[in-house]
């Protein structure tokens, strides 16, 4: 009862935050003629609503794919007209068609507001609660709590959910695949990031582990006997799932193709997801840096640009990937999701900020076995997202849930005391240097003094870009000094987890149980 009493406080001052965040802005208010993603997700509650299934993806006079057309697969669109049928139950002018665009009133502001913190309470807090629950190392009902809040309170998602304006859902159903698993329930694993996937593409950053780890398992129990068998339900389910999920759409192969279409942009080229930012691009990943320095745009066509960036991404994620197949481990499949989820981001194709998310969750779930770098991680996943936050006039929210949550992994992780290498999961690489590399003694004095420099340069370049214009010849100098200095810091990063992840000792262990 004590151990519930503690996550109840959790739970409601996680709650408090987020309704707190709500109050303030949210993307493109008062901006027309576009407005912002509140604005994206009204419209289509508008369309999914009044016009028929199949003109859903099309572009028609009722339905303009290029104002905030529909562009996620068919669980987001099922999830608008839920929406959209409680909205004309109180109030019809919020989806009217073409007379609601842009519509913009406090009562409408709560109304969905409360959508987004329903759907937080429904799937994605449970899942966070269940998943702290479930770990070996939290066993203790203090340890527990501490966890969930510190999970609960990272500001990125807070921000971007209860301030810029997005559902948490695609995130919930993936964080209940990896609770499932961790249970060996298999196929309710499986069925729950099938709803990630159909509910977001991008989903896609966590598809690799997730398979990865599912056919090591069956690798391990033989593929002449329960290995097959698994293999088999694991197949059938998904097939399944997304049967169910795109049936509506499968009337014919026009209808199919269009979606895909819609999801799939390539033409739109590797910068599509910026496009909505004076050049060069807003973005923390290695292309948008690079193009800084090089007009990779400029020189290099679409089609090039894609096979460029699924070759880097392919050969960043292979290791990983390789190791997870071949020896599955939970611990592994957690990592893998940092690690792959990463590797999308900074090399992959069309990538917007807010994706760092998907990075993001999974660290969140390792921030018990390493508290001090995936405190690091996520401070630094926070200030990447900066110049869109500041854009929605969220400055106050983002100083005050990040400060709120450093203190809060301070305090209850005491992440300056875990900086050793065994802490920082190093051990068995720094054995395999032991002899070679002779600073590796002051390892945590260094990486410590790394930490403080890192967190001190994010401070005042979040002062200067609020409070300081920028020189005329430079008009973007802050956001991409923000840009290039988070994407360095996720270069690290990448690093540092396929260090922990190919020098794991653990996962060769731990893996002769699942066989």
């Amino acid at each position: 009862m004590e151990k519930w009493s503690l996550m109840t406080i959790t739970v409601l001052l996680a709650l408090t935050v987020r309704w707190t965040v709500s109050l303030g802005s949210y993307s493109g208010a008062g901006k027309p003629p576009m407005y912002g993603d509140y604005e994206a997700q009204r419209h289509w509650q508008e369309v999914t609503y009044n016009l028929p299934i199949r003109q859903w993806y099309f572009n028609t006079s009722d339905n303009n794919l290029l104002y905030w057309g529909l562009d996620y697969p068919p669980l987001t669109a099922y999830h608008s007209f839920v929406c959209a049928y409680i909205a004309k139950l109180i109030n019809p002018d919020w989806i009217a068609l073409h007379t609601s665009r842009g519509y913009e009133s406090q009562p409408h502001k709560l109304f969905m507001r409360t959508t987004v913190f329903v759907a937080d309470l429904l799937v994605y807090i449970p899942a966070v609660i269940l998943y702290c629950f479930s770990l070996k190392e939290t066993s203790t009902k203090k340890k527990v709590s501490i966890c969930a809040l510190c999970i609960l309170l990272y500001p990125g998602l807070i921000l971007v959910d209860h301030g810029h304006f997005q559902y948490p859902l695609s995130l919930g159903f993936a964080l209940w695949g990896v609770l499932y698993l961790s249970y060996d329930w298999d196929l309710l694993g499986s069925v729950a990031f099938c709803l990630a996937l159909n509910y977001k593409q991008m989903e896609l950053y966590h598809s690799l582990p997730f398979f990865c780890y599912l056919l090591g398992k069956c690798f391990k129990k033989g593929l002449k006997g329960k290995g097959l068998v698994l293999l088999t339900k694991i197949a059938g389910t998904v097939v399944v799932c997304f049967a169910v999920c795109w049936l509506p759409f499968c009337t014919d192969m026009e209808q199919i193709m269009q979606v895909l279409r819609r999801l799939f942009p390539i033409d739109r080229g590797l910068f599509e997801a910026c496009m909505f930012s004076s050049p060069p691009p807003r973005l923390a990943n290695i292309w948008c840096s690079l193009s800084v320095l090089i007009k990779i745009k400029n020189i290099v066509s679409p089609q090039t640009q894609l096979k460029l960036s699924f070759a880097v991404t392919f050969l960043s994620l292979l290791p990983t990937c390789i190791k997870l197949t071949v020896q599955p481990s939970l611990r592994g499949f957690k990592f893998a999701l940092v690690s792959c989820a990463l590797s999308f981001f900074l090399f992959s194709f069309q990538v917007h900020e807010k994706s760092i998310l998907l990075v993001s969750i999974p660290v969140c779930l390792i921030i018990n076995e390493i508290p001090f770098m995936a405190t690091w991680f996520l401070l630094v996943s926070t200030f990447s997202m900066l110049p869109l936050l500041l854009k929605d006039g969220l400055l106050l929210a983002y100083a005050v849930t990040m400060l709120a949550f450093l203190s809060a992994c301070v305090a209850s992780f005491s992440i300056f005391e875990k900086t050793s290498a065994e802490d920082l999961q190093l051990k068995p690489f720094s054995l395999s240097l032991k002899g070679h590399v002779s600073w590796f003694k002051s390892f945590p004095k260094i990486v410590r003094s790394l930490f403080l420099l890192s967190v001190t340069l994010m401070g005042i370049l979040s002062l200067m870009s609020a409070a300081v214009h920028p020189p005329q010849r430079l008009p973007d100098l802050f956001p991409v000094s923000v840009s290039i200095i988070s994407c360095l810091h996720f270069l690290l990063f990448l690093v540092y987890f396929n260090v922990v992840i190919l020098w794991d000792s653990k996962n060769s262990r731990s893996q002769k149980k699942i066989s």
